[in-house]
């Protein structure tokens, strides 16, 4: 690779690994914050282990918003790129935030919302099946979380609905598939490792979250 290829590539790789760096940093402070306001109101699953359970956060973080911004950065508008690289970044702290701590946070949540909301309007997809999708996938997750008596959480419940916000119908069902095959297979690891039990409660919202990036990434161009 000649030197003028080499400095196209890093001028096209810079900005995103900056925004990821920075993104890393204030989100995790963000993070840190919103667990301390939330820490007396058990609202957190391990208040007690919050800093071993961020051990390695930053790093993992990094690399997540690293590989997917770097993704995101060969959409064609401008728009776009904006869109999904929000939209990235809040699943990604979402991730974060309920594989450490088994929780989702609202201050994540409504702006996911507001935000597919408006890149539906603006990208002129049809807002009727996206509201139904947001819509129908909450009283679908509601309803699993009556007959599951709790195994889905509220935070999925609202999660599935931003995403619907976002991503449509069929895109939506997509998620909800492969996040259960991703987060039944984890689970089944964690139970025959013996790191978890039956009545142990299991976090199934990092792997909707990031079967969500998947799909907007898989718009953009091939994932693989």
């Amino acid at each position: 690779m000649n030197l003028t290829v080499f400095s196209e590539h890093l001028l096209i790789l810079l900005p995103p690994l900056l925004l990821s760096f920075v993104c890393t940093i204030a989100g995790s402070l963000w993070i840190d914050r919103l667990y301390r306001q939330e820490k007396d109101d058990s609202l957190l699953s391990f208040p007690d282990q919050i800093a071993k359970r961020a051990k390695f956060r930053k790093p993992l973080l990094f690399f997540l918003l690293l590989f997917c911004l770097g993704k995101t950065w060969y959409a064609v508008s401008i728009p776009t790129v904006i869109y999904y690289t929000v939209a990235i970044i809040f699943l990604s702290f979402i991730t974060v935030t309920d594989f450490e701590q088994y929780v989702i946070f609202d201050n994540m949540l409504l702006p996911l919302a507001a935000l597919g909301l408006c890149y539906t309007i603006h990208q002129q997809l049809s807002i009727t099946e996206h509201l139904a999708a947001g819509l129908g996938g909450g009283l679908l997750f509601l309803l699993l979380t009556i007959l599951t008596k709790g195994a889905i959480g509220g935070g999925d419940i609202k999660l599935i609905a931003a995403l619907g916000l976002w991503l449509g119908i069929r895109p939506l069902l997509s998620v909800i598939m492969y996040g259960f095959l991703a987060g039944g297979a984890a689970a089944l690891f964690l139970l025959i490792t013996k790191q978890k039990k039956r009545q142990d409660y299991f976090a199934y919202g990092p792997y909707f979250a990031l079967s969500g990036i998947a799909i907007l990434l898989s718009w953009i161009r091939p994932l693989f």
